[in-house]
């Protein structure tokens, strides 16, 4: 798949905002009849622009999940810039951690288009399809398949392996390492704890008054060249945070707020609405 030079850094973005903490209640308590539906709405921005906007549709049936997101990008109504893309996962959530088994990106740009697919088994990537099929620059940092073992696709990332039962916003959830594969770079998001702060509770989002502010260290290991301004102004900044604020009635901490310094201006998403609610078909896909 080609690379969509800044827009890449939107799904990157998106894939942060993916960061919330999912088991616990909200999975225990779920029953084989019925699922459970958690939808989340988010504007994103850079600087001063509005991009666009991101849905992430989360279906939970007892360890079982499918998640579909779906964003729309453009600049000047579309006539600059148009971008819509669909990414969609599925798997189980187990005592260790997510296990997938599917993963899907698929991308348009006005005459530019495509996907890729991923397939799991046993915490490792079984199958790779891409297309169109891209030659790949000889100066990239090969992935190995040493490497892929327990990598996480980018919506599997989102299932992290902490939990709270403390609405107030506990800093432990921001203790996490997740490692990440979306098909062509291999890295690591690592969050540490850095504050918590106060946000003003709304009727739309349900979020509780505080909020968990992570710091975000975006490390890379493979599958790029070392000369991609991104990575090299995500890996050295340290001003990627996101701020992750507890739904209440569960043990799932959301993603409020993000902020990710890219080559082409501070790119920024802030979530709009939140729904949790049970789903009663269980058979549609999100």
């Amino acid at each position: 798949m080609r690379r969509l030079g800044w827009c890449e850094t939107i799904l990157i973005g998106c894939l942060l905002l993916c960061c919330s903490v999912l088991p616990g209640r909200i999975l225990a308590g779920a029953s084989t009849a019925a699922e459970t539906r958690v939808v989340a709405n988010y504007r994103i921005d850079l600087d001063n622009f509005n991009l666009g906007s991101f849905r992430f549709t989360t279906l939970l049936n007892g360890s079982d999940y499918r998640v579909r997101g779906d964003g729309h990008f453009s600049l000047l109504g579309g006539l600059l810039y148009n971008l819509r893309t669909t990414t969609a996962s599925s798997g189980k959530v187990t005592d260790a951690g997510p296990e997938p088994k599917m993963y899907l990106l698929s991308y348009a740009s006005g005459g530019d288009s495509g996907q890729l697919r991923m397939s799991f088994d046993a915490g490792a990537v079984t199958a790779l399809s891409i297309i169109p099929k891209r030659d790949r620059d000889p100066r990239e940092i090969p992935v190995t398949k040493e490497q892929l073992v327990g990598a996480l696709d980018p919506i599997a990332a989102a299932f992290f392996h902490a939990r709270s039962d403390d609405p107030n916003g506990d800093l432990k959830v921001c203790d996490q390492t997740v490692p990440v594969f979306d098909g062509g770079w291999r890295f690591d998001l690592v969050l540490t704890p850095k504050k918590k702060v106060s946000v003003r509770k709304e009727a739309s989002t349900a979020y509780s008054s505080y909020a968990v502010v992570c710091r975000v260290k975006f490390k890379p290991i493979a599958g790029y060249t070392t000369d991609d301004p991104n990575i090299k102004l995500m890996s050295r900044t340290d001003a990627i945070e996101v701020w992750l604020v507890s739904v209440p009635g569960t043990d799932m901490y959301a993603p409020y707020h993000l902020l990710l310094p890219t080559a082409s201006g501070l790119l920024s998403a802030t979530s709009t609405s939140l729904r949790v609610e049970p789903n009663r078909r269980a058979s549609p896909s999100p």
